[in-house]
């Protein structure tokens, strides 16, 4: 018995929240390159969910044509939604992630095998320590082609599992920014115990399975 409460309490420890209390504006705020990315019209954006966006963020920031990668929300019903709200699960919203990234560089395709190889397919409304709706999986597709390709990965994937893939593949209807402590959670909050033990292994993961896409160091 106390081995299971030391089990649950190790597992909630390590769980994707925060114990501040978002304050001021919801927009995030943008230095000037940022905004440069964010208001470029030569770069394309996909979205993305797949347990906590702190995860997914500084995954795909690691990756090789990708230019911003901003948390959010998106998959739900309610407008505005909050951190707080969102945990809830009442809101319909999944923790999700916009990815900005020059279509020169990378392909939609290659976005989606990136997120393929960063999450656990066949986990059912959660990531690892991650439970709750607003912590499934979901591949938001913009245009018909995402929505082919999305499908005809999702496709491959069923022959290789037994167990079913726990993936959505949604029409994407609309990204509400998280707040601003969200964003690059990962990058300014390394000895955070949940990056150490969730986050930097999921990332790990993704170099493992895909070294050519890394973006290189300086």
């Amino acid at each position: 018995m106390k081995l299971f409460f030391a089990l649950i309490t190790l597992v909630f420890s390590f769980g994707c929240q925060d114990d501040k209390t978002a304050q001021g504006e919801k927009a995030m705020v943008l230095n000037a390159d940022k905004a440069e990315i964010v208001t470029n019209q030569n770069y394309k954006r996909a979205y993305f969910a797949g347990g906590c966006f702190w995860c997914t963020e500084a995954i795909y920031e690691s990756v090789t044509g990708i230019k911003e990668s901003i948390s959010g929300y998106a998959g739900g019903h309610t407008k505005n939604p909050t951190y707080e709200q969102t945990n809830t699960g009442k809101t319909g919203h999944a923790e999700a992630i916009e990815v900005i990234y020059d279509p020169t560089e990378i392909d939609y395709a290659t976005l989606v095998d990136v997120f393929l190889s960063s999450i656990d397919v066949t986990q059912k409304n959660g990531q690892g320590p991650d439970i709750g709706s607003q912590y499934r999986s979901i591949i938001f597709y913009q245009t018909p082609e995402e929505k082919q390709i999305a499908e005809f990965k999702l496709d491959r994937l069923d022959l290789l599992y037994a167990e079913p893939i726990a993936i959505e593949v949604k029409a994407f209807d609309k990204f509400w920014v998280a707040e601003d402590y969200h964003q690059d959670y990962k990058k300014r909050n390394p000895n955070n115990a949940y990056i150490k033990n969730v986050s930097n292994p999921r990332l790990e993961k993704v170099k493992k399975e895909h070294p050519e896409l890394m973006k290189k160091k300086d």
